[in-house]
């Protein structure tokens, strides 16, 4: 059995889709639904069970799991870089993981888990995935922290060598619909566009970068879960890796594709940021792949314009698009 937290998550879902793909269903999905509309992110995927959070922890803490766990992918979390209340974070996204961490470690059990670019912080220290560089980093939100938190912890108990951990850089893709503020720009292009004709962005505040300038590794989702299949078949390889496709793209090139995909031309305004949010703002993040590739990982990366192509027309556009 292949357990995933945040499995009727953005990515969590996207990866029992990949799973569903080898006709693999004995997947046990953890996750807590609540009132979003997540849930409709299952409805096309195949899977054994579903265990709220609380449940599943209480069943690991008495070790009364009524199955063997094979694999635990562990991509539940709060995800949002504005959340504000640092005990949540700590209680959810820390001590949760570590808690996980603790019964696959004792069970031999495989554990691939999601940490986040969120960690490097605003970049300047860059963004090198070595075990001698992670204490260094400084993450400027608090969801960055709680991720840096449970990635110091695996690598102070010497972790690393036998669990995997992801650092995702700008994932977007289909089934992040329930995310809200949190879902990717493309997301949001798409129905700006559909609306109003043309797209908001921020503002530069720096003279190195010109309005819609400022630069994020995009990955398309699709290719973010083939790097994790390959990872749960590889459990020999451990540490903590990046997960981006290693080149930088500008706003104005993620926005473009867009328009391009609706068959348009180019409509941008450039607005003002919000107060504060200047203080955490990643004016530039590219993975170093150099790491994982080192281990043998395939990953191949659809070029920027494809990966939208493929999510505004094989999906926002269409009546259902979730995977």
């Amino acid at each position: 059995m292949i357990v995933v937290t945040g499995g009727a998550g953005f990515i969590g879902s996207a990866f029992v889709w990949r799973l569903n793909l080898e006709g693999i269903d004995n997947i046990v999905i953890v996750d807590r639904l609540g009132t979003e509309e997540k849930w409709k992110n299952l409805v096309n995927r195949r899977f054994a069970d579903f265990l709220h959070k609380d449940e599943f922890l209480r069943l690991l803490i008495k070790d009364d799991l009524p199955f063997r766990p094979r694999a635990i992918v562990h991509m539940g979390a709060c995800s949002s870089t504005t959340e504000r209340d640092a005990d949540y974070l700590l209680e959810n996204n820390f001590h949760y993981s570590c808690r996980l961490a603790e019964w696959a470690l004792r069970k031999r059990c495989r554990f691939v888990y999601a940490s986040s670019a969120a960690t490097y912080g605003d970049g300047r220290l860059g963004f090198d995935d070595g075990d001698d560089v992670t204490p260094t980093l400084r993450p400027i939100n608090m969801y960055g922290y709680s991720k840096q938190l449970f990635d110091l912890w695996v690598l102070r108990r010497k972790a690393e060598e036998r669990i995997a951990g992801i650092k995702f850089f700008n994932v977007f893709g289909p089934n992040e619909h329930h995310k809200g503020d949190m879902a990717s720009v493309v997301f949001k292009a798409f129905h700006q566009i559909r609306r109003e004709g043309r797209v908001r962005l921020f503002k530069s505040y720096r003279a190195e970068y010109p309005d819609g300038g400022q630069k994020r590794d995009f990955v398309y989702v699709k290719d973010a879960v083939e790097v994790m299949r390959w990872l749960l078949d590889h459990p020999d390889i451990n540490g903590l890796f990046n997960l981006g496709t290693g080149q930088a793209r500008t706003w104005n090139d993620l926005i473009g594709a867009v328009f391009a995909a609706l068959g348009r031309e180019p409509d941008i305004d450039y607005i003002d940021m919000p107060t504060g949010l200047d203080a955490q703002y990643q004016y530039f993040t590219e993975a170093r792949m150099d790491k994982i590739r080192a281990m043998g990982c395939p990953a191949t990366f659809r070029p920027l314009e494809e990966a939208v192509q493929d999510y505004v027309v094989g999906h926002l556009a269409q009546p259902d698009p979730r995977l």
